[in-house]
């Protein structure tokens, strides 16, 4: 899992002490294993961690080939954050959640 951002200031893809609005995107190719544990895994980190404060979209390959090219997708799954700024892009199935969930405090930032 890797996270591609130019600005390190604006903490981690989630930050969990803020109370900001999070606006996913979560893209897939179809039913395949890593897309399954994908959706399943990005739902429980928000239904967990992100409770009434996101806004999660699946976008399947397959059925929007179109999105591919025109977000730039080389690889799936892909997780994007679109809110708040700036945009992220996290590629795996996000079964560790180490890199996606950190506290927003540097501080306390686990290694």
């Amino acid at each position: 899992m890797t996270a591609d951002h130019t600005d390190d200031r604006s903490g981690a893809f989630l930050e969990l002490a803020s109370n900001q609005h999070y606006t996913l995107v979560l893209v897939v190719s179809g039913t395949t294993p890593n897309s399954c544990r994908a959706i399943a895994n990005v739902r429980a980190i928000c239904e967990t961690q992100l409770a009434g404060r996101h806004t999660l979209t699946i976008i399947d390959l397959y059925q929007q080939p179109e999105f591919a090219e025109r977000e730039q997708i080389v690889a799936v799954p892909t997780l994007i954050r679109r809110q708040p700024p700036p945009v992220w892009r996290m590629v795996g199935d996000l079964s560790d959640p180490k890199g996606l969930l950190l506290p927003s405090d540097r501080s306390r930032r686990p290694n």
